[in-house]
């Protein structure tokens, strides 16, 4: 998978982009700047996002919920190890016959 481009140098594409002369069109821009035409939209579209203009999932709200379903993966295998150990220890104690 190639490296991401720095933010700095989406941004300005970008800004560009959305800026353009009218009869540009956005595969040229992108041809100019050495990048796919896919990945300009996409660029765009997060763009339009984090501006609050359509609706979507944000940066920074992505990266919470990663956090977030990290913590809860974390916990339910910690949860997992007490369970099998209350199971180990309650089979341990038992009188013997």
């Amino acid at each position: 998978m190639p490296a991401p481009y720095p933010q700095e140098f989406r941004d300005d594409v970008v800004r560009v982009a959305q800026n353009r002369e009218p009869g540009t069109h956005l595969k040229q821009i992108a041809k100019d700047f050495g990048i796919s035409f896919s990945c300009l939209t996409n660029w765009m579209r997060q763009a339009e996002i984090e501006a609050g203009n359509k609706p979507g999932t944000t940066a920074t709200e992505a990266e919470e919920l990663r956090a977030a379903r990290r913590r809860i993966r974390l916990l339910e295998q910690e949860n997992e190890v007490l369970r099998r150990a209350a199971a180990y220890l309650s089979q341990a104690n038992l009188p013997k016959k």
